[in-house]
């Protein structure tokens, strides 16, 4: 289910657009400002935001424009009853994908948001790793993880088959030249420098705990 954050200070549209996109299967947190909005945005992971422009403490282009420059780039939509072209430039430039005029109809929204979410399916999040499993780029606590092939690929293994362990003959096949030490150096090399629990499982492989 894709998770939603929703910024708008308008209590009758916030409720009734949730509930319709809670009805199309969607997973929606509310924030009623602009500080609201930044204060979820680090301490959750959403698919997909959706921010007013003209709302209480910041603004919804200032906190997008802040979020971009901590490099967050979550797919966003703009909706506003702001639809002067100045308004609509300065969404596109602080890196909105989208940009929708109230008043608007749900269901061009809900077609507007699916299609923003359908690129989502290569991508997989786990605690605090997102990965595009079609450039296998890896953020780990919004950041840009910079690491060799071989360790990015056990660790995206790892990730997918969590909880259940990946066989030691499975990543073998990862490594540019196999052998046991080989990989017990990679496994630990990506503890260290992640911080994260690989667990080994005598006889069949390792498992992140």
């Amino acid at each position: 289910m894709n998770r939603l954050l929703l910024l708008e200070d308008d209590p009758n549209l916030s409720k009734s657009l949730i509930k319709y996109l809670k009805f199309n299967g969607y997973s929606i947190d509310w924030a009623k400002n602009g500080e609201e909005a930044m204060d979820l945005s680090y301490e959750n992971n959403y698919d997909l935001y959706l921010f007013d422009i003209n709302v209480p403490l910041l603004n919804g282009v200032d906190l997008l424009t802040a979020l971009r420059e901590a490099e967050d780039f979550t797919p966003t939509i703009i909706i506003s009853a702001m639809v002067d072209i100045n308004s609509v430039t300065s969404g596109f430039i602080a890196g909105a994908d989208d940009y929708v005029k109230k008043p608007f109809d749900p269901e061009e929204l809900l077609i507007r948001i699916k299609a923003k979410t359908a690129s989502l399916k290569n991508r997989l999040k786990f605690r605090d790793f997102e990965i595009d499993l079609q450039t296998k780029e890896i953020r780990y606590k919004k950041e840009l993880l910079h690491m060799g092939f071989v360790q990015k690929n056990i660790l995206i293994s790892l990730i997918q088959n969590y909880p259940n362990p990946v066989t030691k003959d499975e990543l073998l096949l990862l490594l540019d030249k196999p052998t046991d030490l080989a990989l017990r150096v990679n496994i630990a090399k990506l503890k260290k420098s992640l911080d994260i629990q690989i667990q080994s499982i005598r006889g069949v492989g390792y498992k992140i705990i």
